[in-house]
């Protein structure tokens, strides 16, 4: 298969941490179809399987094959453990993301970027990419880098307006340095902070030779769509476009004259993006959010489409790294026609709409939520801010609530807000010990559960990535 030319019928979303992982996104790509790993903190789930002992060998099997070998030595010295660590012993959390980011951050970006990026590509021809949340900064350059080193062949980007990356893939495949502006919450004119790349600096030579993978830009309007086009810093290759009913972050709702009443949908005629818009951009696309069935694909290819991206229908699947106890409640919980998503505007650090499925002894159980200390220890959706001193500071609503304003948050910004770090983390099994408790998951998922019935048996509540794409394709 000439991956370089090939644009597939399905995409297979990004989710969670971890939940796409390198297993589904092989699975799907040995398929056929493009498989995608998420790149969110993938340096934590890196560090926590080997500390889990890494029983199956894949961790160190793709190690063994990244070009510094002295950067993978410093990672297992600093994480992995033999037979892996007692249970109820916390993980060594790794260090944090910071403006200047240390060797430590920079070998565990690289090495878990290219860890996951080439385990999903193993074996076969097929193509494989890689989603990153833009509101996700500080760990973006080098994770590129890494995945690219690996071969990856789509990278995808939603959750902001990413104008930069494709620049910076055009930038980093000849082995230029790169920069990113970061988003601050209190800009002053006097103040603008920008994070610096040089690959050289950390890659010593002779370097590999690198292919610059195709962007597609994670979208939810054809304004955004035309911004891309008109002011990305290189090529965008396609896009995906997102609507409010799909999983995990969503774009924010677009004002309206009319205010919903609580409780119901803050979604209106404005956010529905103008399909014909997009296609007269003349790149391919894909339709993504509750697309998950034979019709909904028909239906976007007539509309012109490239294809559907779809998600939660591979979020269940034998191979995601959702854990099989919460795959078997949530599935259950859909054929008994009872599932319940929340689209809670509040959940997310980043400001963004968070999709929540409201399982039994997770974040989406108000009685959990209640019971469960406020800490902020990974810090991945930490947002920027100018301290007073004028210098670069780092908070979060989902920190302790005196800590958040003492660094002049205010307080109605911590309400309903959920570590989301931790609980996607307890999503795939990596959730922290504490000293009383385990993180709870967070699940998120899309609206849309109509293929549950198509693919799984109330005796079984099991199906595999190939039952999803037949289904699809069916």
């Amino acid at each position: 298969m000439n991956t370089s030319d090939y644009f597939p019928e399905i995409i297979q979303g990004g989710m969670g941490a971890g939940v796409s992982n390198w297993k589904l996104a092989k699975s799907v790509a040995c398929h056929g179809q493009l498989g995608v790993v998420s790149g969110t903190a993938l340096d934590s789930i890196l560090a926590r399987r080997l500390q889990l002992g890494d029983l199956d060998g894949s961790m160190r099997r793709a190690m063994s094959q990244f070009p510094w070998q002295d950067i993978v030595q410093k990672i297992l010295d600093d994480y992995f453990i033999e037979g892996g660590k007692e249970p109820h012993m916390p993980f060594k959390n790794i260090p944090w993301h910071e403006l200047e980011l240390s060797a430590a951050n920079v070998g565990l970006l690289l090495v878990s970027n290219f860890v996951e990026i080439f385990l999903a590509k193993e074996g076969h021809d097929g193509p494989v990419g890689i989603n990153y949340l833009e509101k996700i900064q500080l760990p973006t350059l080098p994770s590129l880098l890494g995945a690219m080193l690996a071969g990856v062949t789509y990278v995808l980007m939603g959750g902001g307006i990413p104008l930069a990356i494709p620049g910076t893939l055009d930038s980093l495949a000849k082995w230029e340095p790169v920069q990113l502006s970061l988003h601050v919450d209190n800009p002053t004119d006097e103040s603008s902070y920008t994070m610096h790349f040089d690959p050289k600096q950390w890659c010593p030579g002779p370097l590999p030779e690198l292919t610059r993978p195709k962007f597609l830009a994670v979208i939810s309007s054809d304004i955004v769509a035309k911004t891309m086009v008109r002011k990305a810093s290189g090529y965008v290759d396609g896009f995906v476009v997102e609507d409010h009913t799909a999983g995990g972050h969503n774009a924010p709702p677009r004002r309206s004259d009319v205010q919903p009443a609580p409780g119901a949908c803050p979604y209106g005629a404005k956010d529905v993006p103008d399909i014909a818009k997009i296609k007269n951009l003349g790149r391919p696309f894909w339709l993504a959010g509750s697309c998950a069935s034979p019709e909904r694909l028909k239906d976007a290819l007539a509309q012109g489409a490239a294809g559907i991206q779809v998600g939660t229908i591979f979020a269940f699947c034998e191979e995601s790294g959702i854990t099989p106890e919460l795959k078997q409640q949530a599935l259950r919980k859909c054929l008994e026609g009872t599932p319940d998503v929340c689209t809670n505007m509040n959940a997310s650090p980043t400001g963004y709409p968070f999709k929540i499925l409201q399982l039994e002894g997770t974040l989406g159980d108000p009685a959990v939520v209640a019971a469960r200390k406020r800490v902020c220890d990974l810090g991945f959706l930490r947002q920027f801010y100018i301290t007073d001193e004028g210098k670069l500071g780092y908070r979060c609503t989902a920190e302790p609530e005196a800590l958040f304003v003492k660094k002049g948050g205010k307080i109605e910004k911590t309400e309903g807000a959920l570590c989301l770090c931790n609980g996607l983390l307890g999503t795939i099994g990596l959730g922290q010990t504490r000293k009383d408790y385990v993180e709870p998951a967070v699940v998120t998922t899309g609206e849309d559960f109509a293929f549950v019935e198509k693919l799984v048996k109330s005796d079984t509540l099991t199906y595999t990535a190939k039952d999803a794409i037949d289904y699809l394709k069916s």
